[in-house]
């Protein structure tokens, strides 16, 4: 069974090393992530809820779109902020109002922040082993 992909709107969102495919299509407001619903995805971490629906509140159309994802990589709060960065890639890409919004609100700035590598005679990436004098 193949999908009507002409009603789709994708889009890919960002954070650390998580990634999001973020499907947008016209319908009640269901979201579902990794082939689960947002609340089980994320069961008992509202927080993350909110945070990826934010765009979806921004522009108040979350009753009108579905949202479907798959996320991959990162922790639970990563994963979250990229769903968030995908969502608001997409709703810009239906609409120019839409844009201006999500815009000042600053979804649609991908968060590049990432984990500095451990360099070679460094315990960490910035520690130092201990200095001995003898």
């Amino acid at each position: 069974m193949s999908k009507d992909t002409s009603k789709f709107i994708t889009a890919i969102g960002r954070r650390k090393t998580a990634v999001a495919k973020v499907e947008l299509s016209p319908g009640s407001g269901k979201v579902v992530v990794n082939d689960k619903p947002l609340d089980i995805y994320f069961a008992g971490l509202i927080r993350f809820q909110r945070a990826a629906l934010s765009p979806l509140e921004a522009v108040k159309v979350s009753s009108q779109y579905d949202v479907s994802a798959s996320v991959a990589g990162g922790g639970v709060m990563a994963q979250s902020e990229a769903l968030r960065h995908g969502i608001a890639r997409a709703l810009a890409s239906i609409d120019g109002g839409f844009k201006t919004l999500i815009k000042k609100e600053g979804y649609l700035t991908r968060d590049d922040r990432m984990v500095e590598r451990k360099k070679p005679g460094k315990a960490k990436a910035r520690k130092s082993f201990q200095w001995t004098k003898r």
